[in-house]
């Protein structure tokens, strides 16, 4: 879905995951997109997956991904892979962006409590560490936007009890699309 109101454009959200994450050239071709946003005035947020990479290094680990419902169960050690890929998978797109000109900023929805999430559960069934957005604070998005970063957020968050949890990319997005003037979007999937 995308619509545009090019007059006053002010903040703009890429959720960024699956084979566009996996295709080297089309990765290319997604953040040379975002940077030109960017560069013609838009101020973009990219949000990103890493499902098919947490996958590679749990089995690297030695470990088999277990899905129930089509979410991935986490436990803590699956857990502790998927923060340490998602925050790779995070610098390596500040890189790319950088290397285009444009200064990007990598954070994760734990930073500056921007995510706060709750257990979320799959048909009543307990999948270990995925936390479903109960609470957006975005005040560091707005700081980094003022002065004229391009944050890329990585999909973790934190609970009450300030304990980690994987959140899914799409749900992050939807999540943050909120702080984006209510009337306008340009919301592009890849």
């Amino acid at each position: 879905e995308m619509s545009r109101g090019l007059g006053d454009v002010y903040k703009r959200q890429v959720k960024y995951g699956g084979s566009a994450m996996v295709d080297e050239k089309l990765k290319k071709q997604v953040i040379q997109d975002v940077t030109l946003l960017k560069l013609v005035g838009f101020k973009p947020i990219i949000v990103h997956g890493g499902g098919k990479e947490i996958s590679k290094w749990v089995a690297k680990a030695g470990m088999e991904p277990e899905f129930i419902n089509g979410l991935r169960k986490t436990d803590a050690p699956t857990m502790e892979i998927a923060e340490m890929v998602l925050n790779r998978v995070n610098k390596s797109l500040v890189s790319m962006v950088q290397e285009l000109g444009v200064q990007a900023v990598g954070i994760s929805g734990k930073d500056g409590g921007l995510l706060k999430v709750e257990k979320k559960l799959s048909d009543g069934q307990d999948i270990g560490y995925v936390g479903e957005v109960k609470e957006v604070n975005p005040k560091i998005l707005y700081d980094l936007l003022e002065k004229d970063f391009l944050p890329i957020i990585c999909p973790i968050g934190l609970d009450d009890n300030y304990d980690t949890y994987n959140i899914n990319a799409d749900d992050a997005a939807l999540s943050l699309i909120h702080i984006s003037e209510p009337t306008r979007h340009l919301r592009i999937s890849y």
